[in-house]
């Protein structure tokens, strides 16, 4: 028996798409039928990849969108909603770090990380989920209109590593944010997850992996190697899908059993 998960007809937002997760979530979405929205503060880096998406036959547009600023969140989704219509599926995926002790962390730092990891990712996800619940509410009776929101989390979120304390911090809140969301918005037909993504080599991260420090963490892995970006498409397709109505508050590590 095949199965196969078709997303056309879905319009999906994808927040911190210009690069590494982001990027290859869109692609991804837009290959399993869906309209992508790309968001993100480097728009030519958005434009190259709605330009690879269009020439391999998907549908992508751009907003612009800084998740430090509710305004700007609350203009992207009104742009992206108003150019494309309604959306069915969020990515919440924008993220930063710093790599310190705790002792060393600055009052830029700790907001640099929890402005747009932790803020950030709330603020994103009400404006759509106020959106969603808006059109759920005012449906016909018998009518269902649900939603998808995916927040990307991180194994940090769920075991806490050295130097990286604040980004795990605002991880583990993107966790309990999402089971929050789940709690009051499942009912609606809006179901809110998250994936927590261990270690995956991107474009930021490829050189460490070279380096006498990154080959040291290789070797604690419990495999001894590193993810790539597609080893989450398949969670993530799970969690999108029009047959996922029954999976509400999961938190799903993808981390290759660092995290057991």
């Amino acid at each position: 028996m095949s199965y196969s998960i078709n997303l056309e007809g879905r319009v999906a937002l994808i927040t911190g798409a210009s690069s590494g997760l982001g990027a290859q979530f869109a692609r991804t979405l837009a290959q399993a039928g869906a309209c992508v929205v790309l968001a993100g503060r480097r728009i030519e880096r958005l434009k190259d990849l709605r330009a690879e998406i269009e020439g391999g036959g998907g549908d992508a547009h751009v907003v612009h969108l800084d998740v430090t600023d509710v305004a700007s969140i609350r203009a992207a989704v009104a742009h992206a909603e108003t150019e494309v219509g309604t959306l069915d599926i969020l990515i919440n995926n924008s993220g930063v770090s710093t790599t310190q002790r705790l002792t060393d962390v600055t009052e830029n730092d700790y907001d640099f990380v929890m402005d747009t990891n932790a803020r950030g990712a709330f603020f994103v996800a009400q404006e759509v989920g106020k959106r969603m619940l808006a059109r759920a509410r005012g449906a016909a009776p018998g009518t269902f209109i649900g939603g998808r929101i995916v927040n990307i989390a991180s194994m940090a979120g769920l075991r806490v590593l050295s130097q990286i304390g604040v980004y795990a911090m605002s991880k583990a809140a993107v966790i309990h944010m999402t089971r929050a969301m789940a709690l009051e918005w499942g009912k609606f037909g809006i179901n809110v997850n998250a994936i927590c993504p261990g270690y995956i080599d991107t474009e930021i991260n490829h050189h460490h992996w070279d380096t006498e420090q990154g080959r040291k963490l290789v070797e604690l892995l419990p495999r001894k190697r590193v993810g790539q970006p597609q080893d989450l498409d398949t969670a993530l397709l799970m969690l999108c899908a029009n047959e996922s109505h029954f999976i509400n508050g999961a938190v799903i590590q993808a981390d290759d059993g660092f995290g057991v």
